[in-house]
């Protein structure tokens, strides 16, 4: 089950939220015992830190968590959250969080309670929050189970989330919301999408297009996410050092299908389609080859020249089947190249538009959200470097830079209909686990988008 607030009872704690320079200013206010405890103790109020106050009977009165500086705070996504593991197990309330700050440490604290425990039993954090006043309590939930839903599909092994488990992810979510689902593979698929089947034909479940639709009314949102569920590199094989966490390369596809629950169970009034190539990149003898021109669904040619650069392929043939709806926005995630890590880093979401007015509500909307996201160019001159000559497009420029660019340009010349584009080029992992963002996948963009699109979409 998805971490939930705690209803309040007579056992609950008041946690007392405590900045650095504000906690003489409260000692002033307590008992003798409790200032010559807290002094006893060496708890300075620093970020991260907590203490618990004595009762009678030995019981806990209630407990103390430091708050920091504002400049610690700012190098921390839900600062609170660090302390959570030093408290006694048991239900919490808040007293004395900064004003507008109770959103995102609630957030954090209900993230905080991620476990995975498909392969090794992980005990349930024991610390519970009842919720903060005046926060949407079951707006938080939503987001909260949204992500666990992202990070539990990440964070499962190729060999357990290969296309066909991919595709019953899916199903189970239009099941829970009543959606309708389309699966698209064998002939029909290398027919209407050849770029997928190229990529995908060489591994032993076969590839596949997976679209979701869900929503009768408003305006059409139509999300797309690359679903490579483990890539070899191809022909172009990886080496091993690089292969070891590509089981997280369909975490364009986890992010999106995220976004979706989110988009659903909130009840948003709009018309979602989710569209997800799910693929293998496998070696074998039918696999396609460097130097291979592939003529993609939109009728642009596309020359081979890395294999190992096959996510773009895939998606393109997703988005020009999107871009054929003219939808009012159109997304797509990716875990699609290393240069946007090398640019900025694996904690932000690098993110191309030409659409204003998203890039100012995303944007906007980061901050609050505690998803931060980057905005990067569409950089015009760099067009030339997609044009192989033989073909309309390269998938694989040389020299490599300006990858991620590069990239995004790619997949650009797959829309041109719809009304909005944007891409994000994610990472979803964590490198090293943080407060509240355990070690392993990770959900970037989806609640800065879920955030701006009432601003964009008029909803």
């Amino acid at each position: 089950m998805p971490p939930r607030f705690a209803e309040p009872d007579a056992a609950t704690l008041t946690l007392h939220v405590i900045e650095a320079d504000g906690l003489s200013g409260w000692l002033e206010g307590q008992g003798a015992p409790t200032r010559a405890w807290v002094e006893a103790s060496g708890f300075k109020a620093g970020l991260g830190q907590a203490l618990m106050l004595p009762g009678e009977g030995g019981k806990p009165s209630g407990a103390l968590a430091g708050y920091g500086t504002a400049a610690a705070r700012a190098r921390v996504r839900f600062p609170l959250a660090g302390a959570i593991p030093s408290l006694a197990p048991g239900s919490y309330r808040l007293a004395g969080l900064p004003e507008g700050a109770a959103p995102t440490e609630a957030l954090g604290w209900l993230l905080s309670s991620y476990r995975f425990d498909r392969y090794r039993a992980n005990g349930p954090q024991e610390q519970h929050l009842v919720a903060p006043e005046g926060v949407d309590a079951a707006r938080l939930e939503v987001l909260t189970a949204s992500e666990c839903l992202t990070r539990d599909l990440v964070n499962t092994t190729a060999a357990d989330m290969g296309p066909e488990a991919l595709e019953q992810a899916v199903r189970a979510l239009a099941s829970e919301f009543d959606a309708t689902i389309e699966v698209t593979k064998g002939a029909a698929l290398e027919s209407g999408f050849p770029m997928i089947h190229a990529v995908g034909r060489a591994a032993e479940q076969a590839p596949r297009l997976i679209d979701l639709r869900w929503g009768n009314e408003g305006p059409r949102l139509t999300l797309v996410g690359k679903g490579v569920c483990f890539d070899t590199g191809g022909l172009n094989l990886k080496p091993g050092s690089s292969m070891g966490l590509m089981k997280k390369d369909m975490g364009g596809a986890a992010n999106t299908i995220g976004l979706a629950r989110a988009i659903m169970a909130l009840g948003l009034k709009v018309r979602l389609r989710l569209l997800i190539p799910a693929v293998e990149n496998s070696v074998a003898g039918n696999s396609f080859r460097p130097g291979d021109i592939l003529t993609s669904r939109k009728g642009l040619t596309v020359e081979i020249n890395n294999t190992d650069a096959e996510g773009r392929l895939v998606l393109a043939d997703a988005l020009a089947l999107g871009d054929e709806e003219a939808p009012d926005l159109m997304i797509s995630m990716a875990t699609l190249t290393g240069a946007a890590r090398v640019a900025v880093g694996p904690d932000l979401a690098p993110f191309y538009t030409d659409a204003e007015d998203f890039n100012a509500a995303l944007t906007a909307a980061s901050g609050p959200q505690a998803d931060p996201v980057w905005r990067m160019p569409f950089h015009e001159p760099y067009e030339a470097m997609i044009e192989p000559g033989i073909a309309d497009l390269d998938n694989a420029p040389s020299g490599g830079f300006g990858g991620s660019i590069t990239a995004a340009l790619f997949l650009r010349r797959f829309t041109g209909q719809a009304a909005r584009y944007a891409h994000f080029d994610i990472y979803s992992w964590q490198p090293t686990a943080a407060p509240g963002r355990a070690k392993g996948g990770l959900m970037q963009g989806p609640r800065a988008i879920l955030a701006a699109l009432p601003e964009v979409l008029d909803l």
